[in-house]
């Protein structure tokens, strides 16, 4: 006997609730998912029911449903992961923007969906390889819609296990180790690059400047068409001219997208308007 009742209405009504939020679709193969997630919050209030909890998030919705989101939201993330976005980074892109942005020597980059920091400080890890420090304004900007995964990104402190992606030379340079080894700290050099900021996807921007990458992996899968849609016309309005998106490896645009190009392997450039 399931220790909650949660019936196909509570379901429901979750549903679209984080739907109407931060646009996130869940089909009903995610009931188990969501049953299991907001066990927890069930048992912090003393809850026997769905509904009940429901019925509390109505009445405060401030602080609460921040945890209703955060615990429903997939943050799933390792360093260097889908390789081949860092090497083009690196090899192709950041020399590339090295000339066509010497007039005004700055380079903007944004991580959107960067959950607990690993996309970030690798994407940090590449620039500080290519790029010259002195004299040029690299910022990342970091976005995730949960606050939970921010704060921990921000510390930056990280387990063996979770650096297994990163090569042992990088590791000396960037990390600093615990007295017994078993933890790794981000060295304050490699942080000054990213700023961290909370941001929903569907709430309004509040950036004002372009970018030349857009990172947003992983993140779209969540949403339905429409969304979809409109999060790619946003990306491609806040992209300077030839500016590169970068999509998650079980992602990508339909053929009637006609604002980006597609290089492959998820990667695209913004087709010259």
């Amino acid at each position: 006997m399931a220790e909650f009742t949660f019936t196909d209405k509570d379901f429901k009504n979750i549903s679209e609730r984080v739907y109407q939020a931060c646009g996130i679709v869940l089909g009903p193969h995610k009931r188990e998912m969501v049953y299991s997630r907001l066990a927890k919050r069930l048992r912090q209030f003393g809850f026997t029911q769905f509904s009940q909890y429901l019925e509390y998030l109505d009445g405060h919705a401030g602080d609460e449903f921040s945890n209703f989101i955060n615990a429903l939201t997939t943050n799933l993330t390792s360093f260097y992961r889908e390789k081949h976005h860092f090497d083009y980074l690196e090899k192709v892109l950041l020399p590339k923007l090295l000339k066509d942005n010497a007039a005004n020597r700055k380079i903007r980059i944004w991580s959107a969906g960067c959950s607990t920091g690993e996309e970030p400080y690798s994407i940090a890890m590449s620039v500080a390889k290519v790029c010259p420090r002195a004299g040029w304004d690299i910022k990342i900007l970091a976005t995730d819609l949960d606050s939970n995964v921010l704060a921990t990104a921000q510390q930056g402190v990280y387990n063996q296990r979770q650096i297994t992606g990163i090569p042992e030379p990088l590791i000396k340079q960037w990390f600093l180790k615990s007295r017994h080894g078993d933890q790794l700290k981000v060295k304050p050099a490699l942080q000054k690059y990213i700023t961290f900021k909370r941001l929903n996807l569907l709430e309004p921007w509040p950036m004002k400047g372009q970018f030349d990458v857009i990172f947003c992996r992983n993140v779209v899968i969540y949403f339905d068409k429409t969304t979809k849609e409109y999060l790619y016309d946003q990306f491609a309005q806040r992209l300077t001219n030839h500016g590169h998106l970068f999509l998650g490896h079980s992602e990508s645009m339909g053929k009637d997208q006609h604002q980006f190009r597609n290089l492959g392997r998820t990667m695209y450039v913004k087709a010259h308007t």
